[in-house]
């Protein structure tokens, strides 16, 4: 399972990496040159990349192919700019590096390929490459699909047991009644999972939580009414996520749900042991 996913910050196709990576609770970093400098300005805080003493965009890519077990290219034909000096670099210092043509394939014969690749190299930490916005003002959504797909295979393979068959199916509330922010929606979740449930959800590391999402997507997105349009839901969670995007799509929404859900239970259902 990958456990890590590390860019150089840019636009593009390194963001998409960084958000994928937190959207699924999954680390992230990387090396960005100093003043944490990308084509829209300074890099927000939020994305945890440590700064070069240098402002060398080689510089920081190399250091990313070094810190990582192996690269991840995604681009639109012929490699130029720093794609290019990315894939020699990878050769020079002998890692592993996979080239995404999406002219030659579709986003999803990316992700299975992709999935070949990080399973044959033992890939732990990946670095992620590509073309800046303003060379391919499509890559953003391109790379962040291949990746989620990429994890949701691996997460079908490493999943607990006990969390594939965990039952979540529940009455939904009329369409009159859907919760309207998240701390409704938390509220709402709350009080009608089992006892069982919420301490299971409490105590799951961080970096599982993503899990869940197999088992308890469908039932959040039909008792909160994310399917049928509840764009209020939707437009608030977009204030709680550290997504690029200002209003996150559907299974965004979801994911800032249960990572919400998964801090609230916290709270209460957290399992100590007393000495």
């Amino acid at each position: 399972m990958i456990k890590k996913i590390i860019s150089g910050g840019q636009t593009g196709a390194d963001r998409a990496a960084l958000d994928t990576a937190i959207k699924f609770n999954i680390d992230h970093g990387g090396w960005i040159p100093k003043g944490r400098r990308a084509e829209d300005g300074v890099l927000p805080a939020r994305y945890r990349l440590k700064e070069m003493p240098t402002d060398s965009y080689p510089r920081r890519t190399e250091e990313n192919i070094r810190d990582s077990h192996a690269t991840l290219i995604i681009a639109r034909g012929e490699l130029t700019g720093g794609s290019l000096l990315t894939r020699r670099l990878a050769g020079k210092l002998g890692k592993p590096c996979c080239y995404i043509d999406l002219l030659t394939m579709d986003e999803f014969e990316a992700a299975i390929i992709l999935h070949a690749f990080v399973q044959e190299y033992t890939v732990h930490i990946l670095n992620v490459a590509g073309p800046r916005a303003s060379n391919d003002p499509y890559i953003y959504q391109a790379v962040k699909g291949i990746l989620e797909t990429l994890i949701y295979m691996l997460l079908m393979e490493t999943s607990p047991d006990d969390l594939k068959s965990e039952n979540f199916i529940l009455d939904s509330p009329r369409p009159d009644n859907l919760p309207q922010t998240l701390n409704q929606a938390l509220a709402l979740l709350t009080k009608e999972l089992s006892l069982r449930t919420r301490c299971r959800i409490a105590n799951m590391d961080d970096s599982a939580i993503a899990s869940l999402y197999f088992s308890m997507g469908d039932f959040l997105r039909a008792k909160l009414g994310l399917d049928a349009g509840n764009r209020n839901l939707i437009q608030d969670c977009a204030g709680q996520g550290d997504a690029s995007e200002a209003l996150p799509e559907i299974e965004d929404a979801v994911m800032i749900i249960l990572k919400a859900l998964k801090s609230r239970l916290e709270k209460d259902y957290i399992l100590r042991i007393m000495k």
